[in-house]
């Protein structure tokens, strides 16, 4: 997920915080239950996003106004970035966005996005190879004069600091940028809600809670089903790059995930919610025994791994063949699907890993992401 995040143009931008306590509160609704960085209140024609943490150890809060059409804006928030709704055209950044403009059958206003061939989505796919989307660029290089050609009414970036020339490009050429950190949400559930932002710039903040409730209500059950289990079996993830293995540390969403699953992650009490780069010795003496091996990075077969490193071979989870990765589910250019919509659909993804190491609680299940190695 990292990945794709920072394959694509990083964008920020500066704005101030402002007191609602100075606003009524007669209309205000915050329906925002997991995630930490996101907040939306409803006033009379028009909302108040604010985006807090958007990147780690961030201490800047991000506020923009989404105003209906008519709408009267208090004096106190004229100097805020005002973006009208419901919005006609979007540009995205991330393939983490597209699943959210999907679910809220939306994803006919995208018109903009950096490497499409990142992008699984069948609808999307369908929508670009119809000439509807352009191309954007890739990495940090945003076509800028593009974009200004378009004038989308919106351009959903995001940041992992504080520095960034393309903002600063796109600032002075008033286009309107919302930066979205879901990426950055510490559980499987708060990151899934910011579907919730695209739903108020849609008008559609009722479709968006009720397809959030339905993602978190079967989470919920299926997290109630694995904390059942007597028995945790012990998982082991990540591979070695350039002689250093990395996984995820312990505060990680791919670590809460084998937590809830009934898992016992074997690095689950570092702390961290980014990555761990270890030895090859290190990971071998903790994990030679592990009952089962998740992510092992991008291999697509056991004899990709083998034929990778021969040192693989010691480890009891590659000998009882229980490897298992979501990389060999593709969209039609090739894009992983799991990053594009596993961060937006966590209720699968926990199925899934429930479905890998308690396979008896979900006899009828059929994964969705994570398939067993051939």
């Amino acid at each position: 997920m990292v990945k794709h995040l920072l394959m694509v143009t990083l964008l920020a931008i500066s704005g101030c915080q402002f007191k609602t306590e100075s606003l009524s509160q007669a209309d205000v609704k915050n329906e925002i239950r997991h995630a930490k960085g996101l907040d939306i209140q409803t006033f009379d024609g028009y909302s108040v996003v604010t985006v807090s943490s958007p990147w780690p150890n961030s201490s800047k809060n991000y506020q923009y106004v989404l105003r209906k059409k008519d709408a009267q804006i208090p004096t106190s928030l004229v100097s805020l970035p005002t973006i009208n709704v419901p919005v006609k055209s979007i540009v995205v950044t991330s393939t983490t966005h597209i699943p959210s403009l999907e679910m809220l059958g939306t994803w006919q206003t995208l018109v903009g996005f950096p490497h499409l061939d990142y992008i699984s989505s069948d609808k999307v796919r369908a929508h670009i190879e119809a000439g509807k989307v352009r191309e954007l660029g890739v990495n940090q290089n945003l076509n800028t004069e593009l974009l200004v050609d378009m004038q989308p009414d919106v351009i959903i970036g995001y940041g992992i600091d504080n520095s960034n020339p393309t903002l600063e490009n796109l600032k002075r050429n008033g286009l309107k940028v919302i930066i979205n950190g879901d990426w950055n949400e510490k559980t499987p559930l708060g990151k899934a809600e910011w579907i919730k932002l695209f739903g108020a710039l849609y008008g559609l903040e009722a479709k968006a809670d009720s397809i959030f409730s339905k993602i978190e209500s079967d989470y919920n059950q299926a997290l109630a089903m694995a904390k059942k289990v007597t028995k945790r079996p012990t998982v082991l993830s990540g591979a070695l790059y350039e002689n250093r293995w990395t996984l995820p540390q312990g505060d990680s969403w791919a670590a809460l995930l084998i937590r809830d699953a009934g898992g016992k992650y074997l690095w689950a009490d570092t702390k961290g919610t980014g990555s761990l780069t270890l030895s090859y010795e290190q990971v071998l003496e903790k994990a030679q025994n592990a009952d089962f091996w998740i992510s092992p990075g991008y291999f697509r077969s056991m004899s990709e791994i083998e034929q990778n490193n021969p040192h693989y071979k010691k480890f009891k989870a590659f000998q009882a063949k229980n490897v298992f990765s979501f990389t060999n589910k593709t969209g039609k250019s090739g894009g992983v699907l799991y990053y594009e919509l596993g961060q937006n659909r966590p209720d699968l993804v926990l199925k899934d890993v429930i479905k890998v190491l308690h396979p008896e609680l979900l006899p009828n299940y059929q994964p969705f992401f994570f398939q067993r190695l051939p």
